[in-house]
């Protein structure tokens, strides 16, 4: 399967993805607040999780492609929490693009396209996201998915070790509700269409 946009393509992985994600994951300022995907098995393990996780639950965080020229962008979707917190289980939105693009837009067009699939096709009550508190890229552009962020629901991320800037998280919500109205219409030419290429 692939989710449409007018710009991008969302779709499973292929080996020809690994050397470039491995790639983009050697960027500092790419990785400054994710785990580290240090070596080029890492980065492998890392896709290989995603065809695992696609496998078993019909998503994951797909490939992201130019529909335009057909490079490889990044990694865009949706996974389930595999972690205990107060707010699992869940299903969280992630992205990660290579840096050339950002500041476009693609994020955003990526997001909202998986939102589509969560919400139409997976009938999600809700889909969250976290990110470090230190990661105000990834919170303004929640705030521009118009996800909403209790303060009160910022937690340590158990999967982090204590003393690691990167453990306080906070957390994002939207409801399936909230992305049908008023979202889903305002968002109406940027829904995903899915293909079965």
């Amino acid at each position: 399967m692939q989710l449409l946009t007018p710009r991008l393509i969302l779709r499973p992985w292929t080996d020809s993805d690994r050397l470039p994600f491995a790639k983009m994951s050697e960027d500092p300022d790419l990785m400054e607040f994710l785990r580290p995907l240090a070596t080029r098995a890492a980065a492998d393990a890392w896709i290989d999780f995603q065809k695992s996780h696609q496998s078993s639950h019909g998503f994951c965080m797909w490939a992201v492609e130019s529909s335009a020229s057909g490079i490889f962008m990044g990694a865009v979707g949706l996974l389930r929490i595999g972690f205990a917190a107060r707010f699992t289980p869940a299903v969280e939105v992630g992205w990660r693009l290579a840096r050339p693009f950002w500041g476009q837009g693609f994020a955003i067009e990526a997001a909202r396209a998986s939102f589509g699939f969560g919400f139409e096709q997976l009938h999600l009550a809700e889909i969250v996201a976290h990110a470090s508190i230190r990661n105000t890229r990834s919170r303004r552009l929640m705030a521009k998915l118009e996800m909403s962020h209790d303060p009160a629901e910022n937690f340590d991320h158990p999967r982090i070790p204590e003393g690691d800037p990167l453990r306080p998280q906070v957390l994002y919500r939207l409801t399936r509700d909230a992305w049908v109205s008023p979202m889903k219409t305002a968002c109406s030419a940027l829904a995903p269409v899915a293909s079965s290429a």
